[in-house]
């Protein structure tokens, strides 16, 4: 009888659960932001949109390199008396911290480089010569950037400093954290691709898609992958670039070690940690000017770190490396 009993509380236990988890009420939001749009779903009736603008207003204003009254624009204009705020600091902390992980691949300070292939927010040099690289490489180098009580200090004022590479995901985790804050442990944060998954929806895991990198503008998905407690972003460049007079191939991925924006023969590469999106979105920047081989011997060394890359094989074939 007892057994019967404990049964039938805990089938009605189930019941009343799926009932809950059914009339869990689930906001979305959306919208522009950081030059792309964003997707967030998370488990809460409360509506947060006012909140996240003014969250997405405080990044711009602190790290947007396209506005010209943000801090990081005022430094790189030679303003010395720029007082950065708490999201500048957490910034540049973990660009150092990458930095030196991946022996320089992944570097803020190739600002002027980004302007002059036509990827950012400066003048564009339509066919650079190897000279011109050179002179802009003299300029790059995070280890010549200093911030000390709140200020940063450039060796040259011809560097600029450029956090745009993971600037999205960062926004990803402002957005996350503040969820987390309101008590919301299941949700989903999307900008531009970047992405920050905690709990679950409907009791399942968070599904996302790696998409196949097709060159013919066309869009189809080449894996899901689902999401435990984790940050994923993916860096590609089959689909953003330029060709210039010469009609040579010039991709938005810039090799901060050459100065050179050359493909290698990575297409597009996904990378999931437990942790912040910002890491993952820097790290996937770094493997892409990194190549394939360079990339699975910096994994040996970081196992917190999972993959999708997305090469061309030695037979010119679409392939695929995960771990």
């Amino acid at each position: 009888m007892i057994k019967r009993i404990t049964l039938l509380v805990v089938s009605l236990l189930l019941v009343i659960a799926c009932k809950e988890e059914k009339r869990q009420h689930i906001t979305k939001l959306q919208g522009a932001v950081f030059g792309t749009t964003y997707h967030i779903t998370y488990l809460n009736k409360a509506d947060y949109q006012e909140s996240i603008d003014s969250l997405f207003n405080l990044v711009n204003k602190s790290l947007s390199t396209y506005i010209p009254t943000s801090d990081i624009s005022k430094i790189n204009q030679g303003d010395t008396t720029v007082v950065v705020d708490d999201m500048f600091v957490e910034v540049f902390e973990k660009a150092k911290r990458i930095y030196k992980e991946t022996d320089g691949y992944f570097d803020p300070t190739i600002g002027k480089l980004i302007d002059a292939y036509g990827f950012g927010s400066g003048k564009e040099k339509k066919s650079l010569t190897s000279k011109e690289i050179k002179g802009l490489m003299e300029n790059v180098g995070f280890d010549k950037v200093v911030l000390k009580d709140r200020k940063v200090y450039r060796e040259s004022e011809n560097i600029e400093f450029n956090v745009n590479a993971f600037a999205k995901g960062y926004g990803v985790d402002v957005v996350g954290r503040f969820l987390e804050s309101k008590n919301i442990h299941d949700y989903l944060v999307e900008i531009g691709g970047e992405i920050r998954a905690r709990g679950t929806k409907n009791g399942e895991l968070w599904k996302v898609a790696i998409e196949k990198p097709n060159i013919d503008g066309t869009r189809s998905v080449q894996k899901i992958i689902e999401l435990d407690n984790e940050s994923m972003a993916t860096s590609g460049n089959y689909r953003k670039f330029k060709v210039n007079s010469e009609g040579k191939k010039i991709v938005h991925t810039i090799n901060a070690k050459t100065g050179l924006a050359e493909e290698s023969n990575l297409l597009s590469v996904s990378v999931r940690l437990k942790g912040d999106c910002a890491d993952v979105d820097a790290y996937a920047t770094a493997f892409l000017a990194m190549g394939l081989e360079k990339t699975k011997a910096f994994l040996q060394e970081h196992p917190e770190l999972k993959v999708v890359l997305l090469y061309h094989s030695d037979t010119d074939e679409l392939a695929e490396y995960t771990n």
